[in-house]
This record gives C-alpha cells, sequence and structure tokens, in this order.
C-alpha cells in the first residue's frame, strides 16, 4: 500500500505537475492573443474611420469648389462681361454666359465627360461613359481615389462650363444667339474635350504622368484659357469689327457691375485652382495661396503700367489686370512656391496689359472684351511659366526627389510646356475655324446690321436690361 501511494506520488509530479504548469501558463496566453486580436480590430476600425473622415472631408471640398467655380460663369462672368458692353447688349451677354450653364451641361451628362475623361487614345476618349454610364458613387482610382466618381465628374463639367463662355467676349454685341448656342456647343465637344483628355485623361498625350509628352498643367492653363484665348481671337478676325469700331466711342456702361463681377471671379476661383488638388490636401492649400498672392501681384501690375501709358489708373485696368493673374497662375498654382506666384503675377500684369494696349491697338482686331489679350496671352505665358518655376518640394508629380521645372534643374520641362501650347494652340485655330465655318453656312454667324445697332437684348431677346420709362 505504501509503495503503491509512493507511485502514485511520483506519477502526479512527473505528469501532473507539468500539466498544472502548462493550464496556468496557457490561460495567460490565449488572454493575450485574444487581446492583440482585439487590438487589430481596432486598429482595422481606425483605420477605416480616418480613411472615411478623409474621403468625407475631400467630397466636401470638391462639391464645394464645384459651387464656385459654377459661381464664376453665373453669376461672375456674367456680370463681369455683361458690365463691360454697351447697356443695349447687357441680357444678351449675360444669356451667353448662362446659356453655357445649361447647355454644356446636358452635352456633358450624354457625351462629353465620356470623350474627356474616358479610355480612348491619345487624342481623344471612348464612349464608355456614354449617358454617365459606369459613372457611379465609389471613386475612380484613375483621377480622384478619395471622391466618388460623380463629384469629379461634375466638378470637371464646371470647367466645361465656362471655358466656351469666355470665348463670348472676342464676339460680344454682334453674334446671333442661335449661331453661339450651336457653335459653343459643337467646340465644347471637339476643341474642349480633346484637349482636357490630352492633359487629364488617362492614356492622354500631354498627361504629366503619361508616357508621352509630360506637360504641366495644374488647372487648366492649356485646357481652358489658351483654347478659350486663342478660339476667341478666331471669332473675332473671322467675323470682322462691330459697326463704328474703333471709331465709335464703346466704352463699359457699368463699371459697377463689372466689378463685382470681378471680384466673384476672383472668390471663385480658389475653387478652380486649389479645388484641382481633389483633395483637402496641404496642395489645395499651395494652390489656394499661390492664386491670391498672383491675382495681387498681377492688378499692380498692370495699374502701374496703364498708369504709366495713360496717366491714370482705372478701376477697368485694375480688374483686368486681377483677371490675367488668375488666368496665369491657373497652370502653375499647384506646383510653384508663393514667391515664384508673385513673379507670374507681376509679369502677367505688364504682358497681358501690354497686348491689350499695344498689340491689339497696332493690329486692328475688334476682341470686344479682350479674351485673347487676357485669356489667350495670360494663358500662355502662365503654361511657360510652370516649366520654369515648378518645384519637386510643391509637387513630386515625376516622384520624389526627381526635379520637376527649371529652378529644379529640370529645364527640358520647358519644352513640353511649349509642346503643350502648340498642341492647345493648334487645336484651337484649326477647330475653331472649322466650325465657325460649318455654322455660318448652316445659319450664319452675325446678326444684320439694323439688329446690330438696335442691340442685342432687343433684336434676340425682346427685352431690355433696363427700363427708364417706368416709374
Amino acid at each position: 500500500m505504501f509503495c503503491r501511494t509512493i507511485k502514485l506520488l511520483s506519477l502526479f509530479f512527473v505528469l501532473g505537475v507539468p500539466a498544472l504548469a502548462l493550464a496556468q501558463t496557457s490561460a495567460p496566453a490565449a488572454d493575450t492573443q485574444a487581446r492583440i486580436a482585439a487590438l487589430e480590430q481596432a486598429v482595422r476600425s481606425a483605420q477605416a474611420a480616418s480613411a472615411n473622415a478623409q474621403s468625407a472631408g475631400d467630397n466636401a471640398w470638391m462639391l464645394t469648389s464645384a459651387a464656385l467655380v459654377l459661381l464664376m460663369t453665373g453669376p461672375g462672368l456674367a456680370l463681369f462681361y455683361g458690365g463691360l458692353v454697351r447697356r443695349k447688349n447687357i441680357l444678351g451677354t449675360m444669356m451667353q454666359s448662362f446659356a453655357m450653364m445649361g447647355l454644356v451641361t446636358i452635352l456633358w451628362a450624354i457625351v462629353g465627360y465620356s470623350f474627356a475623361f474616358g479610355h480612348g487614345n491619345v487624342f481623344m476618349g471612348g464612349f464608355e461613359h456614354l449617358f454617365l454610364r459606369g459613372v457611379s458613387l465609389n471613386p475612380n482610382p484613375d483621377y480622384a481615389a478619395t471622391i466618388p466618381e460623380q463629384t469629379y465628374m461634375i466638378y470637371q463639367l464646371m470647367f466645361a462650363i465656362i471655358t466656351p463662355a469666355l470665348i463670348a467676349g472676342a464676339f460680344a454685341e454682334r453674334m446671333k444667339f442661335s449661331s453661339m448656342a450651336l457653335f459653343l456647343s459643337l467646340w465644347s465637344l471637339f476643341v474642349y474635350c480633346p484637349m482636357a483628355h490630352m492633359v487629364w485623361g488617362v492614356g492622354g498625350l500631354l498627361n504629366a504622368t503619361g508616357n508621352h509628352i509630360p506637360s504641366l498643367d495644374f488647372a487648366g492653363g492649356t485646357v481652358v484659357h489658351i483654347t478659350s484665348g486663342v478660339s476667341a481671337l478666331i471669332c473675332a478676325l473671322y467675323m470682322g469689327k462691330r459697326i463704328g469700331y474703333p471709331r465709335t466711342p464703346m466704352p463699359p456702361h457699368s463699371m459697377v457691375l463689372s466689378f463685382i463681377g470681378a471680384c466673384l471671379l476672383w472668390v471663385g476661383w480658389f475653387g478652380f485652382n486649389a479645388g484641382s488638388a481633389l483633395a483637402a490636401s496641404p496642395l489645395a492649400t499651395s494652390a489656394f495661396v499661390n492664386t491670391h498672392f498672383a491675382t495681387a501681384a498681377a492688378a499692380l501690375g498692370w495699374t502701374i503700367f496703364e498708369w504709366l501709358h495713360n496717366g491714370k489708373p482705372t478701376a477697368l485696368g485694375a480688374i483686368s489686370g486681377a483677371v490675367a493673374g488668375l488666368v496665369a497662375i491657373t497652370p502653375a498654382s499647384g506646383f510653384v512656391q508663393p514667391m515664384s506666384a508673385l513673379f507670374i503675377g507681376l509679369a502677367a500684369g505688364f504682358v497681358c496689359s501690354f497686348m491689350v494696349f499695344q498689340v491689339k491697338a497696332r493690329f486692328g482686331y475688334d476682341d470686344s472684351l479682350d479674351a485673347f489679350g487676357v485669356h489667350g496671352a495670360g494663358g500662355t505665358l502662365g503654361a511657360l511659366l510652370t516649366g520654369v518655376f515648378a518645384a519637386s518640394v510643391i509637387n513630386p508629380i515625376y516622384g520624389k526627389g526627381v526635379p520637376t521645372g527649371g529652378i529644379d534643374g529640370h529645364w527640358s520641362q520647358v519644352l513640353n510646356q511649349l509642346a503643350g501650347v502648340g498642341m492647345a494652340w493648334g487645336i484651337s485655330i484649326v477647330g475653331t475655324l472649322v466650325l465657325l465655318f460649318v455654322v455660318d453656312k448652316i445659319m450664319g454667324l452675325r446678326v444684320a446690321p439694323e439688329q446690330e445697332m438696335a442691340g442685342l437684348d432687343l433684336s434676340q431677346h425682346g427685352e431690355e436690361g433696363y427700363d427708364f420709362e417706368t416709374t
């Protein structure tokens, strides 16, 4: 009996004690594993919440930016252009901007977005997004990974709206409303959309992240301003001068309206440029700061040039200079540093005022509201200076530490910019000439002389902007 007890105790120490120890240690181990799993789940939840918060913040900024860009067309551009024409043409001029808000929206939904941002060839997108097919509330990582593609689509629509509306400044006071509607609708599809695809679309010829000609255009220097400005010049040359120009004085009828419009353009342009970061990010801050600095510098530059040229600084000169600065900084806004933005703005003020006061007078073309002198010249200048001042410290678009522009030592970028400018000029000249010729043959472009004398308000719309007889 005693021996048996000794054997049992020995067996307990051999087998039981290790088992008891294992049981005692396995419980903490299991508890540790559970805690690790819970921590991993918490990290995943925090990451998801952070991603959701980023997406929500980015989406809120982009929807706000889209609204700001629409504000640039109506009321911004409508008031700016409307005040610059004679009183008898204010409604006709404002209607041209308003018409683009409606017509281009419909075209964009049907086919325009697909032409600009669908997968196609190096010149134009395809038909994959016809009638917005496949444009969902999920992000499209090809363009913006943190916002719904519909947000991206509607934001880009606002660019497509204002671009043809800018051209109207060149043929103000003399084109039929019906002809304007057809011409600018066709222009938005066959000039704007291909240019947008080449610069911003996946696989585009001038896309900075593609494998062809990397041309830098952050927010539309080539896509918006060169195309509209050069097309404006072609329109002015094709249609000829207004009756009485330049012998008959044709001053702005309301500088107050134009002043308000220019200020609205300045505010809306923050959505235009800072919104092009496609996120509520430090890059958006950089574009915002650069936009403001360049605009202020350009307003000063134009004012100084006009003061020296005419002996007095005018409100018209100041607001024209501000718009010139907004134009010039557009392609560079997300690539340059603030001091570079000041220089670009100051240069735009001098160059654009020279184009308006000297070049336009020397050649005698009737660019009614100086669409070419501001947008064509300013967009060209800004695109080229982007190649000079683009800095990788602001936007390392070619990779971290890889030089971006001339000041980084990458001077060949200026040649890439020149190629982008040349492409924008070429497609604008050829496309505009062809479309003007076609519309002219179909329905005629210009109002009759007696209608032009009466004004577009009465002849095209049967109403007047001002009724001085009603008490």
